[in-house]
């Protein structure tokens, strides 16, 4: 392997290690109601986007519809999402996220990122906090 190579593979390690400390930090700052990634990741998906099929989050988060759907019974389970028949095939269901999900993702939010805004404020210089910011589109093109 070559320099860039070693390089490359260096900076994905290093980015895995930091993103996962800072999902953990923001996980333990936020309130303790038990949920898990996936779930939170439709909730998110649904407040963003609107009603969906279990088949529709399956292919946008790129995984199997049988985990969707055991993600989404559970939080069926607990009113954090509901099921409407689908206008145009009444044999699907919609789903659609309920005002206790919405509750849940704000406490969340407003918690991790309240705590994130902290550490950034009290760690970061405003130089580095602007090389912060110009930083997120760079990250984001790894989404995509």
């Amino acid at each position: 392997m070559d320099d860039a190579t070693n390089n490359r593979e260096a900076i994905a390690e290093e980015l895995q290690s930091v993103v996962g400390a800072l999902v953990r930090r923001m996980r333990s700052a936020s309130p303790a109601r038990r949920i898990s990634l996936s779930q939170l990741s439709i909730l998110k998906r649904l407040d963003r986007e609107g009603p969906a099929t279990v088949a529709d989050l399956a292919r946008a988060d790129k995984i199997r519809h049988q985990t969707v759907a055991v993600a989404v019974s559970a939080l069926e389970d607990r009113g954090l999402l509901r099921r409407t028949p689908d206008p145009d095939d009444q044999r699907r269901k919609r789903l659609h996220i309920t005002d206790a999900g919405r509750d849940l993702l704000s406490e969340r939010r407003e918690a991790g990122y309240g705590h994130l805004a902290e550490l950034i404020a009290a760690r970061l210089t405003p130089a580095e906090q602007r090389q912060l910011a110009a930083s997120l589109p760079v990250l984001g093109k790894l989404l995509d």
